[in-house]
């Protein structure tokens, strides 16, 4: 077992490698040398791990996903339905500085995709994935099933997220984002009443 839980944190250890090097000089720069040297680790050694560049980069996007996927469930259930849609919406936004490189890597990683057919299948699982959190969202702030309606604020929902972490990101990082919140707010109370009344 020990053995598995040293290859996963080298796997870890070598994804965020990855990302520290698109940050800072963008995707063309990831290289298994490049990746490598920014690791600290032996080539032969990165290569034991991800035989390729391709593999190297799907799982540093992998490793994204299921990392925002783990702060979202690792989130206390409210009774407050609006406070606990808005509190999960909130970790899909890059308002700190791991979030904000996420999105920053991410959108490195789809712009790579049509060299590397993996990273799409990736990038439509994600927004799959958001798109599915929308919709039980809306679900959970109306108290019934999907149907037309459901479906159709998800899916506003999942646009709104979408621009609101782009707007986000062209601002500087020492910006106030209290004004992306105060959307957001306005958007889940919106939702309950339209739908539910």
């Amino acid at each position: 077992m020990p053995r598995k839980i040293d290859r996963d944190q080298r796997k870890a250890q070598l994804a965020e490698a990855v990302w520290r090097i698109i940050l800072a000089r963008g995707v063309g720069a990831v290289s298994v040398r490049s990746v490598a040297e920014e690791a600290g680790v032996a080539v032969g050694s990165l290569r034991h791990v991800f035989p390729t560049r391709a593999e190297l980069l799907e799982f540093s996007a992998e490793l994204m996903v299921q990392r925002a996927r783990e702060r979202i469930r690792a989130l206390p259930r409210s009774e407050d339905h609006q406070q606990y849609a808005l509190d999960v919406l909130l970790q899909l936004l890059p308002l700190e500085p791991d979030s904000r490189a996420e999105l920053e890597v991410n959108i490195a990683l789809i712009a790579e995709a049509p060299a590397l057919p993996e990273l799409v299948t990736i990038r439509n699982h994600a927004y799959q994935q958001l798109g599915e959190a929308c919709t039980q969202l809306v679900e959970l702030l109306v108290q019934r099933p999907r149907d037309g309606q459901v479906l159709g604020q998800a899916r506003r929902l999942h646009a709104l997220i979408d621009g609101l972490a782009l707007h986000l990101l062209m601002q500087s990082a020492s910006e106030d984002n209290a004004w992306a919140v105060d959307i957001l707010r306005d958007e889940l109370a919106r939702i309950t009443p339209e739908i539910s009344g």
